[in-house]
């Protein structure tokens, strides 16, 4: 309830505000289960639909006529499952406009009709959004509306049977989007983490060890919370699961009941198969007024905040204080505490999800008010993108019975990676804007945990999870090694000592482990002996002979040409061997990188090997990802593109032909540059022409590539090779260690300031003062003749 004393000010009434002040007027929710008497397997448009008349039915306007007069004049739905991602398919097609689809059913022609981006903060985000245009003089009247009917699907198919849902409407459509950046990451993928539930079991695993729960604690606090969840679902209607499980039946893995990721069993996990729906009308009082809406349906939003989370693996104690920021910074707008709250949902698709927030908050996982309206997303059911919107219908009907109610509703999107809050009252109140942008700015410069997708060596877990499955047991692990870098890696394949560690009694977190990376991913042990015999590092040795490149030594310098001009997997694995053992061998000072006799430098990647594996450790070339310690000089002749142009600008220094292509072409096949293209050219040209080579992909000459300094001397056509080996010849006349000397602290210069770097003493002088070339280099002029290097 709203605070009573005096400084809460009088109470207003809906005739004291803005005409053009937001209100809810209608609210509807829809369901089916393939169970249930009068199943008719509705799509998920009728399933909206269906919500979309319940909640125009619920506004009893009366102005003229009747709830078709409420028909809106915008529509606002949040996507679906099938597509949510890009790779997703409708199994019997989908709409390709849900708005207008569902317009046409309840007789209505928006002007505007919007699709939300992915993530179950849309219904809140939507509502805040649509407000703020009704408030504006924007817009009059929006339905917010989305529905999920992935249990007919399921159900059909299993009766192999078929249905076609396919329909296109036509008329204008704003589709935002996936939407997915921050809601899932290259490592994550990469490392096995694609779904919801291992995600989410690692984060679970880290807020338990960091709370100093045990396992079994953890486990046990879990069954609590959702025991009262599934006591809710089963007194609600549109529920899924209608049969109370309590806590012991939650926490036991058993046939029915079984492990799905450490540390979840089944029941825990949010049901996305559901057919439900729901909807709401969105106007302002002016407008309510015209339709002849009664005042006692009105409810206003009183308070609303959103903020986004750091990736997940960045976030210093992986959890997510930023929901937290968000409720307060809602309740602070509605003029209102966390004691002042009657019903409270906060999103559950884990248990995670709740409790992160109710740690912060400071409210009990028994407080008699309850977390939840609807049951939550594992027992209510979770129709995906839209699950938040059924909990704003609840809090709806409720503040209409009790007028000075405050219902608060938490929508969390991702793996913790957003949060949209709304504070709802039929007590009438002044809209507010807010400032969400200032929240976001202002917690954005949190310090965020550094990253490594390159450990070797010794680490701490962080957090983990097993999952299990009928092929076996696979473990996620996230780690920092010694120096404090975060890495994410998997369980050495077998390694049943690791996995039996992570699903026993004992704690995990803080156990060591040994981390390297090995191709695309990175694997951990709890020995060294067990990764190397996985993954055994490269040996740093020349072999007599390679596959992909002509290797040949003169004196110091080494020459490395390759024999084709487009590159795969095999060749650039080869080529990373190549460098490891350049850097390996103290009598190879300098390498020339070039292209087959007579051709290119390198085209890009042979269409042909396209799927022959990923690049190494070390990047494309052997050389994209790699901190060189010695000068590599690429020799270009011909062309450099795509990934070509990549590897050349990884090298120390570029010789160029005059007449040679250099070019980052990847647009024209609809990609970027991800191995360091625009990256480097970011660094080392103006925004401008960075901007406009990469977004056009087309291709410039030599002589422009060294007048932009991009290459650092100019050949004539043909003698680009002779040129660089002319000027490795010169670079091995001085002193190998006052060479990487030079380039050490030239890469240390680089992330400094000019006046910072000025100042700093790198402790790689050492080297030059305290080694065999260092006093070779007093001694010789002293004697008379020319120093004899030794690098060392």
């Amino acid at each position: 309830m709203f605070p009573t004393d005096v400084a809460a000010g009088p109470v207003l009434r809906a005739d004291d505000l803005d005409p053009r002040t937001p209100v809810l007027i209608g609210v509807g929710q829809s369901s089916e289960r393939p169970e249930d008497d009068g199943y008719a397997a509705l799509s998920p448009v009728e399933l909206a639909a269906a919500a979309s008349r319940e909640a125009l039915a619920d506004a009893g306007a009366t102005g003229g006529a009747g709830a078709g007069a409420a028909a809106p004049r915008g529509i606002a739905a949040t996507r679906q499952f099938e597509n949510s991602v890009p790779v997703t398919q409708a199994p019997f097609g989908r709409s390709t406009n849900l708005p207008r689809s569902v317009a046409t059913r309840i007789g209505a022609d928006p002007a505007r009709a919007v699709l939300a981006p992915t993530g179950g903060t849309s219904p809140q985000q939507l509502i805040t959004e649509f407000a703020g245009e009704i408030a504006a003089g924007r817009a009059r009247a929006v339905l917010i509306t989305g529905a999920e009917a992935g249990s007919t699907v399921r159900h059909l198919q299993r009766a192999g049977q078929s249905r076609d849902w396919s329909e296109d409407p036509g008329g204008q459509l704003e589709d935002r989007g996936y939407g997915l950046r921050g809601l899932i990451s290259q490592r994550a993928v990469q490392h096995g983490m694609t779904g919801t539930i291992v995600q989410y079991a690692v984060l679970e695993n880290a807020r338990r060890a960091r709370r100093g729960l045990s396992k079994a604690e953890g486990l046990a606090e879990m069954g609590a919370l959702f025991d009262r969840f599934s006591a809710v679902a089963a007194e609600n209607p549109h529920a899924v699961v209608r049969e109370h499980l309590d806590a012991a039946t939650l926490t036991t893995v058993d046939d029915r009941n079984r492990l799905v990721a450490t540390p979840y069993p089944r029941f825990m996990i949010a049901r996305d198969m559901v057919n439900q729906g729901a909807a709401a009308v969105l106007t302002s009082i002016e407008e309510a007024r015209r339709l002849g809406v009664p005042e006692d349906r009105w409810v206003f939003l009183h308070g609303h905040a959103a903020i986004a989370e750091a990736d997940m693996f960045a976030r210093p104690d992986l959890d997510a204080p930023g929901a937290q920021i968000a409720v307060r910074a809602a309740l602070e707008m509605a003029g209102v505490g966390v004691d002042d709250v009657d019903w409270f949902d906060f999103y559950s698709c884990y248990p995670i999800a709740v409790l992160n927030v109710i740690d912060q908050l400071g409210i009990a996982l028994d407080d008699p008010r309850g977390l939840t309206v609807t049951g939550g997303l594992p027992f209510f059911g979770g129709p995906g993108n839209n699950y938040s919107l059924h909990p704003v219908v609840e809090i709806v009907h409720r503040a209409r019975r009790e007028r000075d109610g405050v219902g608060l509703v938490g929508a969390n999107g991702g793996s913790l990676s957003k949060y949209a809050v709304g504070v709802y009252s039929a007590r009438p109140a002044v809209w507010s804007a807010g400032d969400s942008a200032r929240l976001q700015a202002e917690y954005d410069q949190r310090p965020l945990a550094r990253l490594t997708d390159h450990p070797e060596g010794w680490a701490s877990i962080d957090t983990y999870t097993v999952q299990h499955a009928a092929t076996g047991r696979t473990a996620i692990v996230v780690a920092r090694l010694d120096d404090g870098r975060r890495f994410v890696a998997n369980a050495v394949p077998g390694d049943d000592a690791l996995l039996d560690q992570l699903d026993g009694p004992e704690e995990s977190v803080g156990v060591r482990v040994f981390a390297r990376h090995v191709g695309p991913t990175n694997v951990v042990a709890l020995d060294a002996a067990t990764v190397e015999a996985f993954a055994p590092r490269p040996p740093g040795a020349w072999r007599s002979d390679y596959e992909h490149a002509d290797v040949r030594r003169e004196g110091h310098v080494v020459e490395i040409a390759l024999r084709a001009d487009a590159l795969g997997g095999p060749a650039h694995r080869e080529l990373s061997e190549v460098f490891d053992a350049f850097e390996a061998d103290r009598d190879a000072w300098v390498a020339v990188l070039s292209g087959p006799a007579g051709g290119s430098f390198c085209r890009g990647e042979d269409p042909a090997q396209a799927f022959s594996g990923a690049p190494p450790a070390t990047g494309v070339g052997g050389l994209s990802r790699r901190r060189l310690t010695k000068p590599v000089i690429a020799a270009i002749e011909g062309d450099a593109v795509g990934t070509g142009l990549e590897i050349a600008l990884a090298a120390t220094l570029i010789v160029v032909a005059d007449d040679a292509r250099l070019a980052l072409d990847h647009i024209t096949r609809a990609r970027y540059a991800e191995h360091g293209g625009v990256a480097r050219l970011a660094h080392r040209l103006p925004a401008a022409l960075v901007a406009d080579l990469a977004i056009t992909g087309r291709a410039i000459t030599g002589e422009d590539a060294v007048r932009y300094g991009l290459a650092s001397r100019l050949a004539p056509s043909g003698s680009a090779r002779k040129v660089a080996r002319e000027l490795a010849a010169e670079i091995a006349t001085h002193s190998p260690t006052a060479v990487r000397v030079n380039l050490e602290v030239l890469a240390d210069a680089r992330s400094m300031s000019e006046v910072d770097a000025v100042a700093y003493v790198s402790a790689s002088y050492d080297d030059i003062t305290f080694t065999d070339d260092g006093w070779e280099a007093g001694l010789a002029p002293g004697e008379g003749r020319d120093p004899v290097w030794r690098n060392r």
